[in-house]
């Protein structure tokens, strides 16, 4: 299974350009809202028309502008997932599901139909109407409803946006199970970060209808190759770079110098996840900067510091680096003596070039 997209489409405010090819892993579509992202799905699904491009699946041409080719929707083979799951309000859960199979005999229809709800665990609830169900139960159906046409490729819109912190969780585990199960192409839309990590192997990072990165989920992570691309995933340590000698630079925004094995030539910025910094061990020396907490910001299990390095800022929104740590581990900070001793480990540093 094999899905190769060229897509341009003029957008309020930048045009959407994008070109991928993707197989049986999942690939996640990364970006803020409004960067592209669903408008690539609907181009995909034959809902928008390309400006420009070629929509190839599985050898067959869905789109070719140079061709004149545009299949209809329903000729796509495609199954879609939308944000709000868009179920019909006068149909029960087995009619939604069943909905897309008006052509197959009645036998074979209702036997897909038991066949997606068992999957989906949605026994007992096959004459339902959709207020009559969850969020989880809504999203559960719209997701049966796409697989039960044997689509070649699923696009799935933020189908958790509308869920809780807990269900979301629930929901993400359940589709990876249940796309166990599924062989064709999936492309999943989202603006979550760790909501991609978990369920995709592969991201493609959009901005502004620009691809900043598209690689395997680690490689991505490890090494943004843009400064847009490290910001989308997440990162909160982000430096312009001066060079001082050899392989030790200045971090310019971090308030320090640091040493490693090789600097890269061109590079411009260097980054480093907030939770890869650590307290300093009494014998480590090298890239270890003296700090001061200027401000925390609390979550349930986890603290984030705001760090000064060196001096103590004039105000408390002037700090250099976010580290984040365990509860257990900021109890034992607030005991240490100030400055604080931290160690940058180069090893997970990161690199971009001007």
């Amino acid at each position: 299974m094999e899905l190769a997209a060229d897509i341009e489409k003029k957008l309020p405010g930048f045009t959407l350009r994008v070109n991928f090819e993707t197989g049986k892993h999942i690939l996640g579509l990364l970006g803020a809202s409004g960067s592209g992202k669903s408008m690539i799905l609907r181009c995909i699904a034959g809902l928008e028309t390309p400006g420009r491009g070629r929509i190839v699946l599985n050898g067959r041409v869905l789109f070719d502008s140079e061709r004149g080719i545009n299949l209809p929707s329903q000729k796509r083979k495609v199954g879609l997932v939308f944000q709000n799951y868009a179920l019909f309000p006068n149909m029960t859960v087995a009619q939604n599901i069943g909905f897309a199979l008006k052509n197959v005999q009645k036998s074979e229809r209702l036997s897909i139909i038991d066949e997606k709800i068992y999957m989906m665990h949605l026994e007992g609830l096959e004459d339902r109407y959709p207020y009559q169900l969850s969020g989880g139960q809504q999203q559960r159906v719209a997701l049966a409803r796409a697989l039960a046409i044997e689509p070649e490729v699923l696009l799935l819109d933020e189908p958790f946006s509308a869920l809780d912190e807990h269900l979301r969780e629930h929901m993400a585990g359940q589709l990876i199970v249940s796309l166990e199960e599924y062989r064709g192409v999936t492309l999943f839309v989202t603006h979550n970060i760790e909501e991609a990590y978990r369920i995709c192997q592969n991201l493609m990072i959009l901005s502004y209808g620009k691809v900043e990165a598209c690689a395997d989920k680690e490689e991505i992570f490890k090494r943004p190759p843009t400064l847009t691309a490290a910001q989308i995933t997440g990162c909160k340590n982000i430096s312009r770079i001066k060079r001082v000698s050899g392989n030790m630079f200045e971090a310019v925004d971090w308030g320090c110098r640091l040493t490693v094995d090789s600097l890269p030539d061109n590079a411009a910025y260097v980054g480093m996840r907030a939770h890869y910094i650590a307290a300093a061990n009494e014998n480590e020396q090298e890239n270890v900067c003296y700090c001061r907490p200027v401000m925390t910001s609390e979550a349930p299990f986890r603290v984030t510091v705001y760090l000064s390095v060196e001096t103590p800022p004039s105000k408390a929104e002037n700090y250099n680096l976010q580290w984040e740590i365990t509860w257990e581990e900021w109890l034992h900070m607030q005991a240490t003596p100030l400055p604080w001793r931290i160690f940058i480990n180069p090893c997970h540093l990161f690199f971009i070039r001007g």
